[in-house]
């Protein structure tokens, strides 16, 4: 111990070298160490994090963000970096690939904390996409709840509307206790059993016997509170799911890895979207309905300020003008509106109209065959089986749609519209009558001149689909 005790005066009377990398020696100062992707524990506050979005056509982008950057304002900046028009259905994906896991995060979920918890290597990523079904939940004429599957309406014997069940959630804070039969698989292998599950206040439970709720019979499932909830696809495939319906709860320490996560499967669309709508409000309460809130002040304001400022287009945009005199008038009556629609339905079946008085060269030139093809509902050459899964990514909420190229009819189209969360396809064919080109969906009953004109006059009156055209699927290029 004496010779180091001597050395000590020595080492300390040495001129002292200022270190010329200081932010390499200081994990907490360096701008490449705090940046770390995810895996690398909790995000520290005020440090800039690197974060990279996929779009659904593989294209990629980048951004630096610091740790508090929610989801909604992360797709706010990527809505305008990329000149898409603004509106609260786009939302910030999570995919886990490897485990063919999704889900849609809440606006106000930290992207970065989301980040960090995803193991190294995996291939996990976030897709920016449209999700027309995030708020359908708050809307009046959605119906997401079924009788037979919400417990106050099976006890009481008695119908109850979506906006009462909703109603009755904004003023206790509490979701609506859902039950039905769940075929879930068991734990460590491969088989799956039916059985009758609910959710409590408390959580979510399985009976042991039948569908007796008796606490006796009841078994504790999950904790909702620490676990994220997916979509599974191609559960078939990777899972060996009885339907395409599945679902999984994930608990938060599960990182990696099949083990430990909770797999579900509903009978239908209809049951799954039932159990993930009422998971969404066990867990997050009243924070989902003041994002919806904030959604819907965000439309009515621009969301940025630029040399050309974006405007929000959806169906609450339209209303019914009157321009049969010197000046246009809104029509505020309803049925004064519902007759004005009728009368122009009429004038669109109409053999001979104003636009066959155009020239011929007009109806046929090249320009007006393709003009479809820059417009954002338009797929060009997709598949039947692709668009049924994109239509399902962004949401199966009654109106969204997109324009194809027919595969059986080389010179036809196909109109794919999602009604009653079931995608329904209907063919347009091509004709041409006095050396004039129009397109029908209905034997040549309602002619357009062109898709854009189809297209628009469906956004607006029915016609013979099964309801208005309301949200186009598109995607962009990051």
């Amino acid at each position: 111990s004496r010779p180091l005790a001597e050395e000590e005066p020595r080492a300390s009377s040495l001129p002292c070298i200022p270190n010329p990398f200081p932010e390499l020696c200081s994990p907490s100062n360096s701008p490449i160490l705090s940046s770390l992707p995810g895996g690398q524990g909790p995000p520290r506050e005020g440090a800039c994090h690197l974060v990279k979005v996929f779009s659904e056509d593989g294209s990629c982008r980048s951004l630096e963000v610091s740790a508090g950057t929610t989801a909604r304002q992360l797709c706010e900046m990527l809505v305008q970096r990329t000149h898409a028009l603004h509106d609260h259905s786009w939302a910030l994906v999570e995919l886990h690939q490897h485990l063919a896991l999704e889900r849609c995060l809440e606006d106000h979920e930290s992207v970065v904390e989301v980040q960090s918890a995803w193991p190294l290597g995996a291939d996990s990523r976030f897709v920016f996409r449209k999700n027309f079904a995030k708020y359908e939940l708050f809307k009046s004429n959605a119906s997401l709840f079924p009788e037979v599957m919400v417990s106050s309406c099976l006890e009481a014997n008695k119908s109850m509307a979506h906006s009462e069940l909703i109603q009755n959630f904004l003023n206790s804070g509490s979701c609506p206790e859902v039950q039905g039969f769940l075929q879930l698989r068991e734990a460590g292998r491969k088989v799956w059993k039916r059985f009758y599950f609910s959710l409590r206040r408390s959580g979510l439970y399985y009976s042991t016997k039948g569908t007796s709720k008796d606490p006796r019979h009841l078994q504790y499932f999950a904790d909702l509170t620490e676990s994220n909830i997916y979509y599974v696809t191609q559960g078939k495939k990777h899972y060996g799911t009885p339907t395409e319906f599945g679902f999984c709860i994930k608990p938060y320490k599960v990182r990696s890895g099949v083990k430990g996560l909770k797999l579900l499967c509903s009978e239908d669309e209809q049951s799954r979207t039932c159990w993930m709508a009422a998971f969404r409000l066990f867990k997050y309460g009243m924070q989902l309905y003041r994002n919806y809130q904030q959604a819907q002040a965000r439309l009515s304001q621009p969301p940025w300020i630029g040399p050309t400022a974006l405007r929000s287009v959806s169906d609450n945009a339209l209303v019914a003008m009157d321009f049969s005199g010197c000046t246009g008038r809104v029509i505020e009556n309803p049925s004064e509106v519902l007759t004005a629609a009728l009368e122009e339905a009429q004038a669109w079946r109409k053999k001979t109209t104003h636009r066959y008085s155009l020239p011929a060269a007009c109806q046929t030139s090249p320009l007006s065959a393709a003009i479809h093809r820059t417009q954002p509902w338009f797929h060009g050459r997709i598949s039947r089986e692709d668009t049924q899964q994109l239509i399902g990514r962004q949401g199966l909420v009654d109106g969204v749609f997109l324009v194809r190229e027919s595969q059986r009819n080389p010179k036809g189209f196909v109109l794919s519209l999602c009604h009653l969360q079931k995608v329904k396809h209907y063919l347009i064919l091509p004709s041409e009558e006095e050396g004039r080109l129009y397109f029908t969906m209905d034997d040549g009953q309602t002619r357009f001149a062109d898709l854009i004109q189809l297209v628009e006059f469906h956004q607006i009156n029915r016609g013979i689909l099964p309801c208005k055209l309301r949200h186009y699927c598109t995607c962009v290029a990051l």
